[in-house]
């Protein structure tokens, strides 16, 4: 859901100021509102919206609120009984009046994961709020051993769900010569919030070249990654042309492998991105690629004359 205030004095505008545009809400869907929100606040979770019900002619929507890193929230929502639009007060359009003909369909799935980035020493403060009041386990921790490069490194967690449907990895920066990926987004979003999110593919390849002739912009990664691809990953059913042209990144670990893509910050500040993913039988985060998607973006830091 994208939303804007329509007034001046409306309280999201001071968000806006701090923040920049980024992500306000992660919702979640649960089977009983009320249980969710009292057992996360019992817990020590800050709530913001008490479990509330509406009912209109669709049927019934529940929703309750509570807060997580920096003036990022979570919603919790059950709309099983209600068969409007998405949620009361929204309208069903026409797409073909407010999507111009010469954009191309892209056939993202789901979200797959979304990584939030928060202050040095505070990712295992936040995990541990996964871990105890929402429920979550950890599932992978990565060092700085894993994610560096010469000048800068970062470390991450994730922690998911119990059927591992929802993976949120938490990261943040580790001491290096400059200022890291993570320094930055927090630099310019003024904070802690959400770094990117992550949406699944059945077909990276159509996906990526439908993104590319919407004029979506993506990080690149130099030739001498595929050099040595072939070795790194062994032989994968997929067309190694086209995923070279178009600067895809391969992984596999010991369940599969997996491709993905990143695009370049969406907005005006050096914030939030998207990741384009498919996964063939890996249940991981491309550890193998994290060294080239690191440099890719100390790189575009270069440009800003920020790293």
């Amino acid at each position: 859901v994208v939303a804007s205030p329509l007034h001046r004095d409306h309280p999201d505008n001071q968000r806006l100021a701090l923040h920049g545009d980024g992500v306000k809400d992660i919702a979640l869907e649960v089977d009983q509102v009320a249980d969710a929100y009292e057992a996360t606040v019992s817990r020590g979770a800050v709530g913001v919206t008490e479990p509330t019900r509406i009912e209109d002619d669709n049927g019934v929507y529940e929703y309750a609120t509570i807060e997580t890193y920096g003036d990022t929230t979570h919603t919790f929502v059950n709309h099983d009984d209600y068969h409007g639009v998405f949620s009361p007060g929204f309208q069903s359009l026409d797409p073909a009046r407010y999507s111009p003909s010469t954009r191309r369909p892209v056939g993202l799935k789901a979200i797959d994961h979304i990584v939030g980035n928060v202050e040095l020493g505070k990712m295992d403060e936040w995990v541990d709020f996964y871990k105890q009041v929402m429920g979550f386990s950890q599932y992978i921790h990565f060092d700085d051993n894993d994610i560096s490069t010469e000048y800068s490194a970062l470390m991450s967690k994730v922690v998911q769900n119990g059927n591992g449907r929802i993976k949120f990895p938490i990261n943040e920066p580790a001491k290096g010569k400059r200022k890291s990926q993570i320094d930055e987004y927090l630099d310019f979003y003024s904070g802690p919030g959400v770094q990117h999110i992550a949406m699944s593919s059945a077909g990276i390849i159509d996906t990526v070249t439908s993104m590319l002739a919407n004029d979506v912009s993506f990080l690149s990664v130099p030739q001498t990654y595929y050099d040595t691809l072939p070795e790194r990953v062994g032989e994968i059913n997929e067309n190694m042309a086209r995923i070279t042209e178009l600067g895809i990144l391969v992984d596999r670990d010991e369940e599969g492998y997996l491709l993905q893509l990143f695009t370049k910050p969406v907005e005006d500040r050096p914030t939030l991105f998207f990741e384009v993913i498919q996964r063939h039988g890996s249940r991981g985060f491309g550890i193998g690629n994290f060294k080239a998607l690191f440099e890719a973006i100390e790189r575009d830091q270069a440009l800003r004359g920020s790293l």
